[in-house]
């Protein structure tokens, strides 16, 4: 493990790349938009969990291979571009909902989707972008020592600690966004952020199957 120094350093750049707008933002964003604060969390908590899998896979190799591989980048890529294209189509087609004046009569107004949804929503928004393996596989061993007695153990605990940390920015993105639905221009508006997320995950499904593999 890197010395006191520089793993703040590496928990403060981890908090500063969790706090840029991407895919898994608007994702947390559009759910606590749209079902409440609990929706947003649990999104986050979502893509956590697809973190963790990059990280492991990180580990054992297979982000190497994504890596070194073209037609192994290939597939995730054309998978996580497919998804991202369907939300974002599912987001346009939204039908729009009259203005409610808080939350909860706008739960109650249309059914809400269930968090298990929201969560493998999020699971699969990640696990299925070769960009975040890639993005382990470049960052994480920049703080792990050359000499290192266990690579690949140090590899999981900077791993686990970046996700881990994600934890309150993503949640922090929930409430903002929730506290964003009680006011009335937003629910006038509802529609229109609907659209306009659909647009944006549209935006980066193109982006990503456009996406060479960085190696190359």
């Amino acid at each position: 493990m890197p010395d006191t120094q520089h793993l703040l350093l590496f928990i403060a750049a981890g908090w500063l790349l969790n706090l840029t707008p991407g895919p898994d933002v608007l994702y947390i964003v559009t759910n606590a938009l749209r079902n409440g604060v609990r929706a947003g969390v649990v999104a986050g908590l979502g893509i956590t969990t697809g973190c963790f899998v990059h990280v492991f896979a990180a580990a054992l190799g297979v982000s190497a291979l994504l890596a070194t591989s073209a037609w192994a980048f290939t597939l995730l890529k054309w998978l996580g571009a497919a998804y991202l294209l369907w939300i974002g189509v599912r987001l346009l087609l939204a039908k729009p909902t009259a203005p409610q004046p808080d939350l909860r009569a706008l739960a109650r107004s249309q059914p809400a989707t269930p968090l298990r949804q929201v969560f493998m929503g999020g699971f699969w928004t990640n696990v299925l972008n070769p960009k975040v393996a890639i993005f382990f596989l470049a960052f994480v061993p920049q703080f792990i020592a050359p000499d290192a007695a266990h690579p690949a153990l140090a590899f999981v605990l900077l791993g686990a600690l970046f996700n881990l940390n994600s934890i309150p920015v993503n949640s922090a993105w929930a409430f903002a966004a929730a506290w964003m639905a009680r006011r009335n221009a937003v629910q006038r508006g509802m529609h229109w952020l609907d659209r306009a997320a659909g647009a944006m995950f549209i935006a980066f499904g193109l982006k990503l199957a456009l996406t060479d593999n960085p190696t190359r």
